[in-house]
């Protein structure tokens, strides 16, 4: 009975030397969370502001609210009497290995938020990362999709961009489309380039400025080879792109533009 009563008296004076702490601990921890929900919100709305994806807002959103809730609970522990720093070291030691194992996501995706920051392009604008082309469909946290003319889907690692040439065709608002056709010797260039020029200025598609280019880019064996170069909405790129060389084919042959042959070289008609 005597050590009960020790052991009774004992643990009533630790309750109340600790109370005024545990107390304080739990007032802390409430004021606590309820300060970081709130912040949360706030971040929230501002990355949102800022033009960042909402993938990439409510990560960084739970990220930095797991972030505060730790720190948080470790302040409350001290607060009650509970060594922290052996807590802390293993925290840091999980963070590395966890670090560690996800080195090159890591790596994606603070790629990401450098992409979301500073936009050298965002999504619908056509772009050429990587020697690949296409149309941006969607910027993840970890990679960039993008869809082809072929209607192939490439999902880029946004580490790989960073680290590479942006190309961004929808920057300035117009994409120049480079072709190239053959013209004999024998045939005049200014008139026919004259030719050419006014047919592309018909093209509803086709842009009137910046104005098409067309010039002699290489003395071929048996040809001209010319360039023509018109300028275009990026989401029409392909189909102008085709009916250009279906048109100049049309061309040729309405005006009796004749055309020499590898075989024989000789100079035989323009069908159709």
């Amino acid at each position: 009975m005597e050590n009960i009563e020790k052991y009774s008296v004992q643990a009533l004076d630790w309750v109340v030397a600790a109370l005024p702490g545990l107390l304080m601990a739990i007032g802390v921890l409430v004021v606590g969370l309820y300060v970081i929900g709130k912040l949360s919100n706030v971040l929230n709305k501002a990355l949102n502001s800022a033009g960042f994806s909402a993938e990439i807002a409510s990560f960084l959103v739970a990220l930095a609210n797991i972030g505060l809730k730790v720190l948080l609970l470790i302040s409350v522990a001290g607060m009650v009497g509970v060594n922290t720093a052996a807590f802390v070291g293993v925290l840091a030691a999980a963070g590395l290995a966890v670090g560690l194992a996800l080195q090159g996501s890591l790596g994606n995706f603070a790629a990401g938020i450098i992409i979301v920051t500073f936009k050298p392009y965002k999504i619908g604008d056509w772009i050429e990362v990587k020697e690949k082309f296409g149309k941006v469909q969607d910027i993840q946290i970890f990679n960039t999709v993008v869809v082809t003319p072929g209607n192939k889907t490439l999902i880029i690692p946004n580490g790989e961009v960073i680290n590479g040439i942006i190309t961004n065709f929808s920057k300035r608002g117009n994409i120049r489309i480079e072709l190239k056709a053959f013209l004999p010797y024998s045939e005049d260039f200014p008139r026919v380039k004259a030719l050419i020029l006014s047919e592309l200025l018909l093209m509803d598609k086709i842009l009137k400025e910046p104005k098409p280019e067309i010039g002699i880019e290489e003395y071929g064996d048996t040809n001209l080879i010319i360039s023509i170069r018109p300028y275009v909405v990026p989401d029409d790129y392909w189909e102008v792109y085709y009916d250009v060389m279906s048109n100049i084919k049309t061309l040729y042959h309405k005006h009796g533009i004749n055309m020499a042959y590898q075989e024989g070289l000789e100079l035989g008609k323009i069908g159709k």
